[in-house]
């Protein structure tokens, strides 16, 4: 199971994610969100990072020359699009040698299956609840009969408490989970504790 912790901000909560086990960690460049950092304290952040752990950048409906300055400032190895962009500004993402995630809703990546399915498979993707970052999990009842193909992450109200349960639901297809407020104990504050909590549970499939 690829367990991401997202909106990591402080070195000691970075490090708690590192040594808890998590495959990736990420870091939020989206204006608006309690967990915004700047890519001056991410590379500082990122100088205690293992090299086989990846290092996220988190965007969202911001210009791609932007992205793209914001994420190679700041050193992160993936971007993760989270805005509904168009799968172009992903392929320029890839091609200046970032690896990518494209994050969707449920009803987001439902459509993109009817229109585009194609455009779907060329990058990772991470499936979120309508309003990203909110803590609120959605009905994955859709997922059970559409999983997406490849690496893909679910996302969207997951805590330590209940990402077994919804993992079993699906049946075990799931190769991968994102969580960002469900390690925190108040809005934008990771915990440590929880963090480990979240690893394990994650895993205990």
């Amino acid at each position: 199971m690829f367990v991401k912790i997202c909106g990591l901000r402080e070195p000691a909560t970075l490090a708690a994610a590192v040594q808890a086990g998590a495959d990736a960690v990420g870091f939020v460049f989206a204006p608006g969100s309690p967990r915004t950092v700047d890519a001056g304290t991410v590379r500082q952040l990122l100088t205690a990072v293992p090299a086989p752990v990846q290092t996220v950048g988190v965007f969202r409906r911001q210009p791609i020359d932007e992205v793209l300055a914001t994420a190679t400032a700041a050193g992160v190895s993936t971007v993760q699009l989270h805005g509904g962009e168009p799968v172009t500004e992903l392929d320029r993402l890839k091609t200046a040698g970032f690896d990518t995630i494209r994050a969707l809703s449920l009803d987001e990546y439902l459509r993109e299956l009817d229109r585009d399915p194609a455009g779907l498979r060329r990058h990772r993707l991470l499936l979120d609840a309508p309003v990203p970052g909110a803590g609120e999990p959605f009905d994955t009842t859709a997922l059970r009969a559409h999983p997406p193909q490849g690496d893909w992450l679910l996302a969207g109200g997951l805590t330590p408490g209940n990402v077994s349960e919804l993992l079993a639901g699906l049946g075990g297809a799931t190769p991968g989970v994102d969580v960002s407020s469900g390690v925190e104990s108040t809005r934008g504050v990771k915990d440590a504790a929880l963090i480990e909590a979240f690893v394990a549970a994650a895993r205990a499939l």
